[in-house]
């Protein structure tokens, strides 16, 4: 029990800095979004290369590098990394932070329709129902908005693709976040370089009148910040249930939202209340049906295998969320 209660503030910790992640884009400005991302990619692939020569971790790249299929999947996966965490951090500096927090929101919803789609998966009646809310939720929202919420459906379905190749490829969250960040690496790179070379990169201009050393460490800390939280991740996965985990995840989203109104001031009307009601009827609907189907499984004896589906509670916790790292 005394693990078990370490593993879950170890995953509140986790959680908790995934949802505060809005509080630190907004001071990497005047940085662009595409710098703020190149950097954070260059950056987080120094961050974890150092955690993993602390640990003396190294004997899982050398099987990996014999194996093209898997090199494909992991560049798949940075692919669509990029894309999640870029559109994320012009987000929030554009003031769209509740719209992100609706993508992690119904993420589980997008996770399950690709297990039914692509997986072939049955759905129990409870998650076909939670499915049908969330449509509901992004037809209402999409009449709030005044458009289609393209922001949270960009995070929700590129987060749902990478959590699905992450499944296939079956590396650890810092493994995978090594992999992914080696592809990024050099591109990211590059574009760093031009940024200097042309003269409009905001990292190392600390000369008088320009951004000073502070701006140009924070950047430098996208790393670390990227990595802490994983690193919580990885400590509170091996100490506690997965749909614990899967329960705290809605922490991220949940403190998004707060921030969104609360810090950032953006406007919800009444539409929008609307559609995120029905978002959080979907996500009650998926918790306590996965909630029951756990309690079967326990009474089924503790090896059981859900069937019907994965439970999006689990699913969510287990599809990749532990390197999404927004």
């Amino acid at each position: 029990m005394g693990e078990q209660r370490r593993g879950f503030w170890f995953g509140v910790v986790a959680y908790g800095l995934w949802g505060l992640f809005p509080l630190y884009w907004p001071l990497l400005k005047p940085s662009g979004a595409l710098e703020i991302l190149a950097n954070r990619m260059v950056w987080s692939l120094v961050a974890v290369a150092g955690i993993l020569l602390f640990q003396r971790h190294w004997s899982w790249i050398g099987p990996l590098l014999r194996q093209p299929r898997r090199l494909l999947m992991i560049g798949s996966a940075a692919a669509l990394v990029s894309v999640n965490w870029g559109v994320y951090i012009w987000a929030v500096n554009s003031d769209h932070v509740v719209e992100t927090s609706l993508g992690y929101f119904i993420n589980p919803l997008v996770t399950i329709a690709f297990g039914v789609l692509l997986l072939k998966e049955r759905l129990r009646r409870a998650q076909w129902v939670a499915v049908g809310t969330g449509a509901l939720a992004v037809l209402v929202l999409t009449v709030g908005y005044g458009r289609l919420p393209w922001i949270a459906l960009v995070l929700a379905f590129s987060f749902g693709g990478y959590g699905l190749i992450k499944k296939k490829v079956g590396l650890s969250g810092l493994e995978s976040l090594a992999g992914e960040t080696a592809f990024q690496f050099f591109p990211a790179f590059g574009f760093l370089v031009y940024l200097a070379v042309s003269g409009s990169g905001t990292l190392g201009r600390t000369a008088p009148g320009s951004y000073g050393w502070g701006h140009s460490v924070l950047l430098v800390l996208c790393g670390l910040v990227t990595a802490l939280p994983l690193l919580a991740f990885g400590a509170a996965a091996v100490r506690v249930p997965l749909t614990t985990l899967g329960l705290l995840q809605y922490l991220a989203p949940v403190f998004q939202f707060g921030l969104g109104i609360t810090v950032f001031h953006e406007q919800m009307p009444p539409a929008r209340w609307a559609g995120f009601a029905l978002v959080w009827v979907a996500l009650a609907l998926l918790t306590a049906d996965a909630l029951r189907d756990r309690r079967g499984a326990g009474g089924r004896g503790a090896d059981s295998t859900p069937v019907d589906g994965v439970p999006a509670v689990e699913a969510a916790a287990a599809d990749g969320r532990s390197s999404a790292a927004r």
